[in-house]
C-alpha cells in the first residue's frame, strides 16, 4: 500500500526534507508563501506524521485480524481479550475481512483515539502495509501467527508449526499408513510450508517416500478441505490417511470421506491442526495439533506492555511456543484392505 512520506511532501512542495520538518512542526524562519506551498503538498498527498512516542499511555490495545468467523479466530480473541486484562488493558477488535475495511482509515481512527500498541494477526499482510502501521502510528507493533519471511526488526509471537507438521505425520507413520494425504491452507503461508515441511520430515525419518501428487493446498476452509479431500479420495490410489492444515478443512475432508461411503477412522484415518472446539464435536472426535492460542495471545501483549515499559529496549523478539498431539478417535492402525471402499 503507497503512503507518502516527507520526501513526498517535499518533492511536490519543491522544497526540502528539512523544511517540511519545520512547517510541520510550527517552527517559525519560514515564509507564509512556502508554509502554504507544504501544507498543500500535505493535504494532496494524504501525508500523516506518526504520533509521538512519548504520547501517555490510553488503557488501549487493538487487534487486527482478517477473519472473526473461524473457530481458531475465536479461540485467540478471547484468548488476548484475557491476556488484554492480565496486562492492564481493554482490547479493541477490528476485522480486516470487513468489505468496507479500508487500513488508512482505520489508522487515522487509531491517531485520533489513541492505542498503545497494535497485535496483528494477518494471513496476507504484506511488508509495506506494516510499514505504514509502523510510520503513522508509531506504537508498539506485534505480529500473532505472522505469515511471510520474519522482518528481524518485529517482534513475533507463533508456535512450533514445524514439529507439529512432525508429530501429526509421524503419528499416522507409527499406524502403518504410507500413502497420507496432505491439505494446507494457502500456498503463501509460512505456516503451511512449515507444516508441510514437518510432513515431509517424518516421512525421511521413517524412509517412507511422500507422494507429492497426494498434496493440495486450500483455503483454510471446510468447503476447501472437502473439495480437496475429494480430490484426493477419488484417485485410483488414494490416501489411507489425511493430515489436514487445519481443524475446519479436517472436517471437510469428513464429509467427502462419508458421500464416498468411507467411514473415518474404519477407511480413512485423518488428523488435524489447531484444537479448535470444533474436534470434540466430530464424530469421531478429531486427532489434531493443538496450538497455545491463550499462551499465544498473552506472550503478545505481555511484550507490548513491555515494549511499553522500556522504550528502546530490544527490538525483533522471537517466541514460538510448543505445540501439543492430542490423540482422539480419528485415526486407526491401517487395515490391509484400507484401499477398498466401505460397503
Amino acid at each position: 500500500m503507497a503512503r507518502a512520506t516527507l520526501a513526498d511532501v517535499a518533492a511536490a512542495a519543491g522544497v526540502s526534507v528539512p523544511t517540511v520538518s519545520k512547517v510541520l512542526s510550527g517552527k517559525k524562519h519560514v515564509s507564509p508563501a512556502t508554509r502554504d506551498k507544504v501544507l498543500e503538498a500535505v493535504r494532496a498527498s494524504g501525508y500523516e506524521a506518526p504520533r509521538a512516542p512519548s504520547a501517555p499511555r490510553v488503557g488501549l490495545v487493538d487487534l487486527l485480524i482478517d477473519g472473526l468467523g473461524s473457530p481458531w479466530a475465536q479461540v485467540l480473541i478471547r484468548g488476548a481479550e484475557k491476556a488484554a486484562a492480565r496486562w492492564g488493558f481493554s482490547l479493541v477488535v477490528t476485522s480486516s475481512a470487513r468489505s468496507d475495511f479500508d487500513l488508512r482509515r482505520w489508522i487515522g481512527m487509531l491517531r485520533k483515539r489513541g492505542t498503545d500498541g497494535i497485535v496483528l494477526v494477518l494471513s496476507r499482510a504484506d511488508q509495506r502495509e506494516i510499514e505504514t502501521v509502523e510510520e503513522l502510528l508509531h506504537v508498539p507493533l506485534v505480529l500473532l501467527d505472522p505469515v511471510g519471511q520474519r522482518d528481524p526488526r518485529l517482534s513475533t509471537v507463533g508456535c512450533t508449526n514445524w514439529l507439529g507438521g512432525v508429530m501429526a505425520t509421524t503419528h499416522l507413520l507409527d499406524l502403518g499408513h504410507t500413502r497420507i494425504g496432505f491439505i494446507g491452507g494457502p500456498l503463501d503461508t509460512q505456516c503451511t510450508l512449515d507444516r508441510y515441511e514437518g510432513y515431509l520430515a517424518a516421512h525421511r525419518t521413517f524412509g517412507v517416500d511422500s507422494d507429492p501428487a497426494l498434496t493440495r493446498y486450500g483455503d483454510f476452509l471446510v468447503g476447501g478441505g472437502k473439495r480437496l479431500g475429494a480430490e484426493l479420495l477419488d484417485r485410483d490410489d488414494p490416501p489411507t490417511a489425511v493430515f489436514a492444515g487445519n481443524d475446519l478443512q479436517a472436517a471437510g475432508v469428513y464429509q467427502a470421506a462419508t458421500e464416498r461411503g468411507l467411514r473415518v477412522p474404519h477407511d480413512l484415518s485423518v488428523v488435524g491442526f489447531d484444537d479448535a472446539p470444533l474436534c470434540e464435536m466430530l464424530s469421531p472426535p478429531l486427532t489434531t495439533v493443538r496450538q497455545p492460542l491463550d499462551d499465544m495471545a498473552n506472550e503478545a501483549v505481555r511484550l507490548l506492555s513491555e515494549a511499553l515499559t522500556h522504550p528502546g529496549g530490544p527490538a525483533g523478539t522471537r517466541i514460538e511456543l510448543a505445540t501439543t498431539l492430542i490423540v482422539r478417535g480419528s485415526a486407526a492402525q491401517l487395515r490391509e484392505n484400507a484401499k477398498e471402499p466401505h460397503e
